[in-house]
């Protein structure tokens, strides 16, 4: 179901409404609703989380722009509040930290599958990896610390194994940049797939940094150190493909789209009415903040938005399983390494990542010690290496 971003205007700015009680809704269960309502939570506070933080830059940076940037970002905020309150408070940091690496998996694989470039294309295939590591890493701290199995969370949606492994995921800065689209000739399903993976991003990398230091578990609190790490890393990389000669009023427009473009994906695949109602009255909202700054890119830049904008929001992204797709990228991808902006084989791996990695595991990397001996498998019994089931113990 297309939808016409140019003749579908949805509420103005001025009638964009809430309250305390508004704001704070039923959450949604952890262990009953389908994990793809948290998935979509998780993701929509960081896209909002996004859109608060650009507002706010660049009102440090147009001081004729301010006002406009402030109306629409007391409303984004209080969208962003409403959607972060959806999260039960049964669920702790731990559980949410394994919806986190959900979404990084899954809407990463959704991205990639369809994204027209294919270097753009690679670049998630190589974050998406590392993102898969992070599930496995915390699967296994869950079961150290909580005795809990991560499937019950993700439901059986996403594979719970190692990827590339996130001792060698450190690298030098230089690293981690990569090549920018074309702001003139990327497609905008490119634009809009960057903005969303680095909104989530982003969000991950923030998250971890306020739980990590509120374990008592001297491993998790290395466990969160170093992945957080790979997530300011992670943020690096997905900024950079980001073309930086697009205007601000450009950048502006392209987040709205954005908004748009998620929440209608959201909408048109949520089960639960409740959260769906959301979806469907946000969707109505960017719509509004989209047609506003619209009207302003073309008083201020004398330009048509359709420049920037297509007619009809590309293909939703897909909320469902991509185990297959994950496969396939982790068996022929999973030794690539990064060597200035260029992905690579094993034997280009950069002298500089080379060296900053055996200086930051000199002391042992948290994470291959909070995953000593884990192996998942259904019904968290532990197997070999091989994948040969461990053997049973005698009944007593």
């Amino acid at each position: 179901m297309s939808l016409d971003i140019f003749a579908e205007r949805g509420i103005p700015l001025e009638k964009q409404e809430f309250d305390w009680r508004d704001l704070v809704r039923v959450p949604y269960s952890k262990l009953d609703d389908d994990a793809f309502t948290r998935v979509r939570v998780i993701l929509m506070n960081g896209i909002e989380s996004e859109a608060l933080r650009f507002g706010h830059a660049a009102a440090r940076m147009n001081k004729a722009l301010q006002l406009q940037l402030a109306r629409v970002r007391r409303v984004e905020q209080h969208q962003q509040t409403l959607v972060n309150w959806l999260n039960p408070p049964d669920q702790s940091a731990l559980e949410t930290t394994i919806g986190f690496e959900q979404v990084a998996i899954e809407v990463t694989a959704s991205v990639a599958a369809h994204e027209p470039d294919p270097y753009m294309k690679q670049v998630y295939h190589f974050g998406m990896l590392e993102d898969f590591d992070h599930l496995y890493r915390y699967a296994a701290l869950m079961d150290r610390i909580e005795g809990k199995d991560a499937n019950a969370l993700t439901q059986c949606y996403t594979d719970i194994r190692p990827g590339r492994p996130t001792a060698v995921e450190h690298r030098a800065p230089e690293d981690d940049l990569r090549e920018c689209y074309d702001r003139k000739k990327a497609s905008p399903i490119t634009k809009l797939n960057a903005l969303t993976i680095m909104a989530g991003e982003h969000q991950t990398h923030d998250y971890y940094m306020t739980v990590g230091p509120t374990f008592a578990d001297p491993a998790a609190r290395q466990l969160y150190a170093e992945i957080a790490s790979i997530e300011e890393q992670h943020v690096t990389q997905y900024e950079s493909i980001i073309d930086p000669y697009e205007t601000w009023l450009e950048k502006w427009l392209l987040h709205e789209a954005c908004e748009v473009y998620n929440y209608h994906s959201c909408y048109t695949q949520e089960d639960n009415p409740r959260i769906k109602e959301i979806w469907e009255r946000f969707v109505e909202y960017e719509l509004g903040h989209l047609h506003y700054v619209m009207d302003l890119f073309k008083t201020v830049e004398k330009r048509d938005p359709a420049e920037i904008l297509p007619q009809t929001l590309p293909e939703p992204i897909a909320y469902q399983s991509h185990r297959r797709y994950v496969r396939d990228v982790l068996q022929a991808e999973v030794d690539l390494r990064a060597n200035g902006t260029q992905i690579v084989g094993p034997r280009e791996d950069s002298t500089a990542s080379m060296a900053y990695r055996e200086r930051m595991n000199r002391n042992g990397s948290p994470s291959q010690i909070v995953a000593a001996g884990y192996r998942w498998a259904p019904g968290t019994e532990l197997t070999l290496q091989n994948g040969a089931k461990a053997p049973q113990q005698a009944r007593p």
